[in-house]
């Protein structure tokens, strides 16, 4: 029996999550585990999970739907789909179900979450991943994808393992457009250079993309933002394409006008946590470190600070 646990099931989770437990319900081989929190995990227990995409939806049914990783047990794989802020937290809570055999897949944003699960599992092999897909949880028990991409990248670098080539087996199997690399860290780079930028020019401004996009000052600030990630990628020797900042800029273009962030969301939702460290200043403390300027998210992210305390003072 090959035991998987989603742990948090927002847009991300709940999408590729319910898709897992769609596919492998009541299955003698498969188990698929979720583990949630709050008024979400009262409704999944109660009717199942919701996942609409499009004119189809679809319920879906875990094996096990707990805020309590014991009652899981020991995982073959646990999929991370929360918020870069909620990891430390959350590796506590999954220590009952991690043994030396466990493998955990990161589809957290950002670039550093797995030097994060390495400082707590030093002995597990912790996988990178990233995802394109425009998901949201819609209200508890629904999640709703409104894109019309759903993809997911993992894997090792320079290296790559007999489990991981069945855990794409079981993605493929559940309709999932998973693709493995041998090579992650370009891919997660790729994605980060297009995500770093949009959520702290989104959150920035209060706007959406198409807003960003189509007024000139913060259409000129996006691409000094994608300069400057991109220069700490090339001194690091990622391996992103020669071509990432125009690649970048029409994949931006191609997005609907009113596409915004999970980062953006949190700062108008007044959330006491965002993922600023994680996509705003982790590049500015990358530039410091490789001698790179990155004066566009200094200024960005001392604003933010501030809009942040501000949120905080009005709770």
């Amino acid at each position: 029996m090959t035991k998987i646990i989603i742990a948090g099931i927002g847009g991300v989770g709940g999408y590729f999550g319910g898709l897992l437990a769609k596919q492998f319900y009541n299955n003698n081989n498969v188990e698929i585990n979720f583990l949630a929190r709050g008024l979400h995990l009262n409704e999944i227990k109660k009717n199942g999970l919701t996942v609409i995409k499009g004119a189809e939806s679809f319920v879906a049914k875990p094996n096990i739907i707990t805020d309590n990783a014991s009652e899981i047990g020991i995982a073959d794989f646990i999929i991370i789909c929360t918020k870069s802020y909620d990891l430390e937290p959350l590796l506590e809570q999954l220590k009952p179900c991690i043994n030396h055999q466990t493998i955990l897949l990161s589809l957290l944003n950002g670039v550093d979450s797995c030097e994060k699960i390495k400082k707590v599992f030093p002995n597990n092999i912790a996988v990178e991943g990233c995802v394109y897909i425009v998901s949201r949880l819609k209200q508890v028990g629904i999640v709703e994808n409104s894109g019309n991409i759903q993809l997911l990248y993992f894997g090792l670098n320079n290296n790559t393992s007999e489990q991981l080539v069945f855990l794409k087996k079981l993605f493929v199997e559940a309709g999932i457009e998973a693709t493995l690399f041998e090579n992650i860290a370009p891919i997660i780079w790729e994605k980060f250079i297009f995500l770093s930028p949009i959520a702290t020019i989104t959150s920035y401004y209060n706007k959406n993309i198409g807003e960003i996009l189509s007024n000139k000052e913060s259409l000129l600030n996006i691409n000094k933002l994608i300069n400057e990630i991109t220069s700490i990628a090339n001194a690091k020797n990622i391996g992103v394409s020669s071509e990432i900042v125009e690649k970048t800029m029409i994949k931006l273009s191609k997005l609907p006008f009113e596409t915004t962030t999970s980062m953006h969301m949190d700062y108008k939702n007044h959330k006491a946590k965002t993922e600023i460290e994680s996509l705003t200043n982790f590049v500015i403390t990358e530039g410091i470190a490789h001698n790179i300027p990155t004066p566009t998210y200094e200024m960005m992210y001392k604003k933010l600070l501030e809009k942040a305390k501000h949120n905080n003072n009005q709770q």
